[in-house]
């Protein structure tokens, strides 16, 4: 996860924000409790970030540019729309579950942070839907999907369907597969958009 831009102790603190902020929830974490758990002293995080919404975003922004780029890569190598669009799914599904402190920061903390917050966080989700997008005027171009598909709506009722599965699956306390959804999530969204 380095980067030869960042330091280490940089991705330290995002990680220790990750686990900090998943189980005490955004607004009760101290930053103080994000410096023990990234093994740095208190002052260390300021030299990085300016306040905590700054630990957040870049948080955010960072997990995001990862899954983006496994996204991406998965689209390259993919044979059709439909091909593309299951291993989206796959991936938003499988990162999620494999990292649970990753799903309760996005399905819950950020849904609770403050309105200037949502918003730099709605840029960083908008190269996902994007993508997104790109697979739906692929599928169309194509032919696999239907020639009449708004694609503008469709990009958010799959992103957000994929959202709602996860959201789902946490409130449930994890007691089934997310990743064993992709199947049927993925035929509902076929059965809407296929020609």
């Amino acid at each position: 996860m380095t980067s030869g831009k960042k330091p280490d102790k940089y991705y330290a603190i995002l990680e220790g924000a990750l686990k900090v902020f998943a189980e005490n929830g955004f607004h009760k974490s101290q930053v103080s409790r994000i410096a023990k758990e990234a093994g740095v002293a208190d002052g260390t995080i300021y030299l990085y970030f300016k306040k905590k919404e700054d630990i957040l975003t870049s948080l955010f922004q960072e997990k995001l540019g990862e899954l983006v780029e496994k996204f991406n890569q998965a689209v390259r190598e993919s044979t059709s729309a439909k091909d593309a669009l299951r291993k989206i799914c796959e991936i938003h599904f499988s990162e999620l579950e494999n990292n649970i402190h990753m799903a309760y920061l996005t399905q819950i903390e950020l849904r609770q942070s403050d309105l200037e917050l949502r918003k730099e966080i709605g840029l960083a989700l908008k190269r996902y839907i994007i993508l997104i997008e790109n697979i739906l005027e692929k599928g169309k171009n194509d032919g696999s999907f239907r020639s009449n598909l708004d694609v503008k709506l469709v990009r958010l009722l799959i992103f957000g369907g994929m959202d709602e599965v996860v959201t789902s699956w946490l409130i449930s306390g994890q007691k089934y597969s997310l990743t064993a959804q992709v199947g049927p999530t993925l035929d509902f969204f076929l059965r809407g958009i296929e020609t």
